[in-house]
């Protein structure tokens, strides 16, 4: 969603923004993905394909969980960095084209590189505007705005009169440790609404909080009071 926001808010905004989960593919695929492949390159290569690189053109192509990339594809996207070019696999052709990479990691890439398992070069050529986002339970100011947006986002989607936080309800979640982040809180309002039936406000029972504890003896206290 930060990629996304990026995006949006440049000049090429006006293109789609091509997202490759790296995680998602299996290595020998990973090249032909990200370059593209001619017609027999490899087996199943049955007709020529686009890859993403080419298809970011005058637009960003964002990579998430680039920790995963295996370093033979490393040293491929390196050069593609460089050199703003590349080639489909089975072809010498070279193609050009103007992308704007932005990268995603769960892991300290830094931490990769000490291993062995990140190329440094690769790294310092992709760091250069590094954005850290807290997870959620470093930031729980941000909980009531995030809960409320997700309040009003599934009662659209359902037709249904908006919900209300309770007091409590509010410092349940603000408590909470959240270890799925973000997408965790989206399904416990989801669950929450599921679970208050025709009520307007929603009550800390409604919320099934699971994966983490609760921080806190006094918000926990505060958190089980009715209402």
């Amino acid at each position: 969603m930060v990629a996304r926001a990026l995006h949006l808010a440049s000049p090429r905004g006006q293109f789609p923004m091509i997202a490759v989960n790296v995680a998602a593919l299996p290595e020998t695929l990973l090249e032909a993905e990200l370059f593209g492949h001619v017609k027999g390159a490899f087996t199943g290569a049955s007709q020529q394909r686009m890859g993403r690189c080419e298809q970011a053109n005058r637009s960003t192509l964002f990579l998430d969980e680039i920790g995963d990339l295996p370093l033979d594809i490393q040293t491929k996207l390196l050069r593609f960095l460089q050199e703003r070019e590349f080639q489909r696999v089975g072809s010498s052709e070279t193609i050009r084209v103007d992308v704007r990479m932005i990268v995603a990691a769960n892991v300290n890439l830094l931490d990769l590189v000490r291993q062995g398992r990140f190329r440094e070069d690769l790294y310092y050529r992709l760091s250069v505007i590094p954005i850290t986002v807290p997870p959620l339970r470093e930031r729980p100011e941000d909980i009531p705005l995030l809960a409320n947006h997700f309040i009003a986002k599934a009662c659209l989607q359902e037709d249904i009169a908006l919900r209300r936080l309770a007091p409590a309800t509010l410092a349940k979640l603000r408590a909470f440790s959240w270890p799925g982040n973000v997408r965790q809180l989206e399904n416990a309002v989801e669950m929450s609404i599921a679970f208050s039936g025709n009520r307007e406000l929603l009550i800390p029972s409604d919320f099934a909080l699971t994966g983490g504890p609760l921080l806190g003896s006094t918000l926990q206290s505060i958190a089980d009071k009715p209402g």
